[in-house]
């Protein structure tokens, strides 16, 4: 019969990492769609910046109180899961507490462990009551009705249940342990299960026994669960934050990124040996045409698809924003949101046709995101400077609004009547270029 369970084990463990490893593919897949950028210079700063943003939490703790919290959690949902490895060990091997070797070190680990999920459990009620009950602004938005607020929710039961899982599987142990039953070894120690442990006083040993294989086993299950659900939810932050951080954007805020065929184009312009009236090189068969700017998820680069996914929607991009705090249309959550939504369903078209993606006549503009709330956008990077984990919405309102000049010339009526000044007066304003310097004879 033991082996039976370790086999089913073992069938559970190929099913969760298989399934994973399938999600994982898919999602670099996605990635992938967006078009090249170099984000690997500076290593040294990019390990700095990944250092402190992702794995030190710097920006969290800028709301202290709910900055700590998120590190309870975070901290305390990564650490105890570091007991997973010894579960996937006793399964396999049908052992038991395996690493109970370590003797006193492994005492206060498992003592450790038991306090940080306590802590998880505090944390994540308070989260909990900051959404549902409190409804902060940011968390009863627009941005998060339906799946998005649901998911949330999700995500806050699947950890405080596992986090119970783990202390009753605890105190089923101590309890066993104190009863003296067959291969429950003194191991441990349950500063926080103890109290849980009298509720298995006068259960038969047998009874109790099932207990504590049951809580062991849901325990697994669920992480299992829990790691294939995050490609589908918003927490799939927890294992991007990190290649997020280390890729962002390291040049000043506010530089505008000039396009290369632009740029080339004005250096031709600028060479008194070219011939201005020569015609452009013919493309090369099979070239795809770079588009000014972007109008769909294959024209963003790929570091800005990540951030799509990496996105926590926390709001606290949005709540930083001066257009949404005036009224505007703009969400940089939504933004973040919508890149994602289309890229999962461009994703799902070339899933459908044998790895080609088929027109399926939308875009991420128009479709998703609208002129209005690319134009309402001051530009002033608050957002990219909210984001817990070093994510840009700006980057991608900047490209679409440049398709939307470049490739389509609908820029708002103020701001094409600025750009034909600049080209025909070489200033914002309507007047001559020979009435520019009139300004000094008015002191």
């Amino acid at each position: 019969m033991s082996y039976i369970d370790n086999i089913l084990f073992v069938v559970v463990l190929a099913l969760g990492f298989g399934y994973f490893a399938f999600n994982v593919k898919k999602l670099i897949r996605n990635i992938k769609l967006g078009h090249n950028v170099d984000r690997f210079d500076n290593p040294g700063e990019r390990w700095s910046n990944m250092a402190v943003i992702a794995l030190g939490q710097s920006k969290m703790v800028r709301k202290p109180v709910m900055g700590i919290l998120h590190i309870i959690v975070y901290v305390g949902f990564v650490l105890i899961n570091v007991e997973l490895l010894e579960i996937i060990i006793d399964g396999i091997f049908g052992t038991h507490r395996l690493f109970s070797f370590m003797g006193g070190f492994y005492n206060f680990i498992i003592g450790f462990f038991e306090i940080l999920a306590f802590g998880v459990i505090a944390a994540v009620t308070i989260f909990w009551v900051r959404r549902n009950s409190i409804k902060l602004k940011r968390f009863v938005h627009s941005d998060l009705k339906g799946w998005p607020k649901s998911d949330a929710n999700y995500i806050l039961y699947f950890e405080s249940i596992l986090m119970v899982f783990f202390l009753t599987m605890n105190a089923a142990d101590a309890h066993l342990q104190s009863v003296g039953a067959h291969h429950y070894a003194q191991a441990g120690s349950f500063p926080v299960s103890c109290f849980i442990s009298p509720l298995f006083d006068g259960m038969s040993e047998g009874t109790v026994m099932i207990i504590e294989r049951a809580a062991w086993w849901l325990h697994i299950v669920g992480i299992m669960i829990f790691m294939n659900y995050l490609y589908f939810s918003k927490h799939l932050h927890i294992l991007l934050a990190f290649p997020n951080t280390y890729f962002a954007n390291l040049k000043p805020k506010g530089k505008f990124v000039n396009l290369e065929s632009v740029t080339n184009e004005v250096k031709l312009m600028m060479d008194p040996n070219a011939d201005p009236f020569a015609a452009a090189p013919p493309a090369a068969e099979g070239e795809v045409i770079a588009k000014f700017g972007a109008s769909d998820v294959q024209d963003l680069n790929w570091v800005q698809l990540m951030n799509a996914y990496t996105c926590t929607e926390c709001g606290r991009c949005t709540e930083a924003c001066p257009a949404n705090i005036t009224g505007k249309k703009l969400s940089p959550r939504n933004i973040m949101m919508k890149t994602r939504d289309r890229l999962e369903e461009v994703g799902k078209n070339i899933d459908k046709n044998k790895g080609t993606f088929v027109d399926d006549g939308k875009a991420l503009l128009n479709d998703y995101i609208t002129p209005e709330e690319l134009w309402a956008c001051t530009t002033c990077n608050g957002c990219v400077e909210a984001c817990p984990v070093s994510i840009d919405p700006l980057s991608i309102i900047m490209d679409m609004r440049r398709y939307l000049v470049m490739e389509q010339s609908a820029a708002p009526v103020e701001l094409n009547g600025m750009m034909t000044n600049i080209e025909n007066n070489g200033a914002p304003w309507q007047y001559s270029q020979m009435d520019r310097l009139n300004w000094k004879d008015e002191a």
